[in-house]
């Protein structure tokens, strides 16, 4: 599995999405440089079109798509950023969109979406349920593009690591937030194609981290989708997996969980220190590195995977309440 997707698929996948994605800074981060004695950077992706990441791999799958594809338009599930990144791709391409949601996505992400011109539908408690949604959709000739187990999506997603090594060509350890394992399994493959010896570390928040439970596992397992202030890092990584299983155990040296609470002080030191306003998913890789839960991590890229918080939920973490979702959802 994990040869599948290639160095060359990166390349090819930044040529074709050049004109629909914008290049994101690396950033020194001297407040987190002092914190670790570490040479912490941020790859400040949360400043892509959408808002995220996602629109990298969107844009890949959609550009890949022969015209009688397109044709019968796409559909997808999401907790909210593939969402709106493949549906600002579809829009780009004339294409129809789909998305299916569950009752757990936050409804700015899911305005978000609808602002981008996509239908939404709204099935379920989880991400399994809106599936369900997709699958009947897809019987009737809609071409499904998942959020993270694909091909184009993985090699869409990569391109952010080409960004990275060129920016930070010296870099020895990258922290990816870790969901499904489209993002980390493009990255992990570019990393060590280019130089095996950067460390690779997945991060999960510590309530539904369906990956790290996966991998632990040995297989692909099912793991309750809780509510958390990561909620884009919510959802299982499908127990058919064709690639972001194998791509993770193979490209990635190591998985990490962090609390409610350290997410919360990511986010905040990310306000106050940094001046970037970031989503409880972008901040678990400044939440491990204020936890002292990354040792040693020398020239270290931090990728800030988004941007797409409620900004009242933001408001009230930054302004220090100790929020707590997880009672709340």
């Amino acid at each position: 599995m994990s040869s599948e997707i290639t160095l060359q698929d990166s390349f090819a996948a930044r040529a074709r999405i050049a004109q629909s994605i914008r290049v994101t800074p690396t950033v020194s981060s001297d407040a987190l440089s002092k914190a670790t004695g570490g040479d912490i950077r941020l790859k400040l992706e949360q400043g892509q079109i959408t808002g995220s990441f996602k629109l990298r791999g969107a844009s890949n799958a959609v550009l890949s798509l022969s015209d009688a594809q397109r044709a019968k338009g796409v559909v997808g599930v999401s907790t909210g950023n593939h969402g709106r990144g493949l549906a600002y791709a579809a829009k780009q391409a004339g294409v129809r969109c789909i998305i299916c949601m569950s009752e757990l996505v936050p409804q700015n992400k899911v305005d978000g979406i609808k602002a981008q011109g996509a239908e939404v539908r709204i099935v379920g408690r989880s991400q399994d349920d809106a599936q369900v949604e997709v699958d009947m959709l897809v019987a009737d000739g809609m071409v499904m593009l998942p959020p993270f187990d694909h091909r184009d999506i993985i090699a869409g997603q990569s391109t952010v690591a080409l960004e990275m090594l060129e920016q930070s060509p010296d870099l020895e350890t990258v922290l990816v937030p870790l969901s499904g394992g489209g993002l980390i399994s493009g990255v992990g493959m570019v990393m060590k194609a280019v130089n095996p010896q950067v460390r690779v570390i997945g991060i999960s928040m510590e309530r539904g981290a369906a990956m790290y439970e996966s991998q632990k596992a040995g297989k692909p397992v099912l793991v309750e989708e809780l509510s958390t202030l990561a909620d884009s890092l919510g959802g299982g990584v499908g127990l058919d997996n064709q690639h972001t299983f194998a791509m993770t155990r193979a490209f990635v040296d190591d998985l990490i969980l962090v609390t409610e609470t350290e997410i919360a002080a990511a986010i905040r030191h990310a306000y106050w220190q940094e001046r970037q306003i970031i989503e409880g998913s972008g901040s678990v890789g400044i939440a491990a590195l204020l936890a002292g839960k990354i040792k040693d991590p020398g020239r270290c890229v931090a990728l800030i995977s988004g941007q797409n918080i409620d900004m009242q939920l933001h408001h009230r973490i930054i302004s220090g309440e100790d929020v707590d979702v997880t009672a709340e959802g």
